[in-house]
């Protein structure tokens, strides 16, 4: 581990302040994914600027209706708050379906959401990596890609040599489902405060797979706005891997559907271990809405979304199996949530 210096500022502006100042610094809030990283050295900064105990740890009700969640809270806080739970069961079997118990407890709901990927040649320091290393090439591309994209990446094979190439998934269980609450970002940076839907938050590779999301240098993310959502009742989250717990999605579903009668008046899905970004599955939700709340249906938007999905080629059969698997977990996620909504 490359040595570093360590700050525990008295404030959050200043954090964002010492940050600003220094260009290799980064801030340390739950620490479980930027631990692992620089005992790796995968991250090498020169200063570490300590915030967890600068953000709020506070959950508070907002004037509409939903609910204003501090960048300090626990995974494990949230996941147990009686309003998440029942108004938001989606967030909260996200936020179960995270890691394990040890490590929700320590994790925040300000850096759960900027984990980085958890590629395997972007762990090993000895491969390309064009996150890690930009311009260096993409070691994935051809290799092990059983975890790796399938939507966002280009319609061609990416050249595994270029150096824009990147087909690794987003790891965060509960950006999915925020992806599809539509949350709010609120940021403090070096320019003052600003929110931003949370779906713009994460960026796709473009022609720089080393950046994971939109913020600038010195930006911290200090609350997680949740819009009220009337149809909670009926929103889920189903993930499917490899283990039955602590193991990253092969393939996971955000829903929340509400039905009129047998027809689908709203929805919103939101798709992860399929993409660099928290997937929101918008051209399955305009086939879905206003249309039959029916299997057929469901199976159709699936395969509306997925019609676009780039499966990658590897030396362990590649993940091609993501697209059938993908569309039967949306088909019996979507299916379960119209048969809660009528029993």
């Amino acid at each position: 581990m490359k040595p570093f210096a360590f700050a525990r500022p008295g404030s959050v502006a200043e954090a964002v302040r010492e940050v600003s100042a220094e260009p290799n610094a980064v801030f340390l809030g739950g620490g479980t994914n930027l631990v692992d990283h620089l005992k790796l050295g995968v991250a090498r900064p020169d200063l570490v600027v300590d915030v967890r105990t600068l953000t709020s740890r506070e959950t508070t009700d907002t004037a509409d209706g939903g609910l204003l969640v501090g960048a300090a809270v626990s995974n494990s806080e949230l996941a147990a708050d009686r309003r998440v739970r029942e108004h938001y069961p989606v967030l909260a079997q996200a936020l179960l379906a995270g890691a394990n118990g040890q490590l929700r407890n320590l994790a925040t709901v300000g850096g759960n959401p900027l984990q980085r990927t958890r590629c395997v040649y972007f762990q090993d320091v000895t491969t390309a990596c064009n996150k890690r290393e930009p311009g260096s090439g993409c070691a994935a591309v051809g290799g092990y890609t059983r975890y790796h994209a399938v939507l966002g990446v280009p319609a061609a094979l990416p050249d595994a040599t270029a150096a824009d190439t990147c087909i690794a998934t987003h790891p965060s269980d509960m950006a999915v489902a925020l992806a599809a609450l539509d949350a709010v970002v609120h940021v403090l940076g070096p320019q003052g405060a600003r929110t931003l839907p949370f779906r713009e938050l994460h960026r796709l590779p473009g022609d720089d797979p080393s950046r994971d999301t939109v913020l600038g240098h010195g930006d911290l993310v200090t609350a997680i706005e949740l819009p009220p959502l009337p149809m909670a009742a009926r929103s889920t989250y189903r993930k499917v891997r490899d283990r039955a717990s602590y193991a990253f999605a092969l393939v996971s579903v955000a829903a929340a559907l509400d039905v009129d009668g047998d027809t689908v008046r709203d929805v919103r899905l939101a798709l992860g271990g399929v993409a660099h970004v928290p997937w929101r599955a918008t051209r399955a939700e305009e086939v879905l809405r206003g249309g039959p709340a029916t299997e057929h249906a469901f199976r159709a938007a699936a395969e509306a979304e997925l019609a676009a999905a780039q499966p990658q080629p590897g030396v362990d059969g590649g993940n091609g199996f993501k697209i059938p698997l993908l569309t039967r977990t949306i088909t019996a996620t979507l299916r379960d949530l119209t048969e809660g909504a009528t029993s």
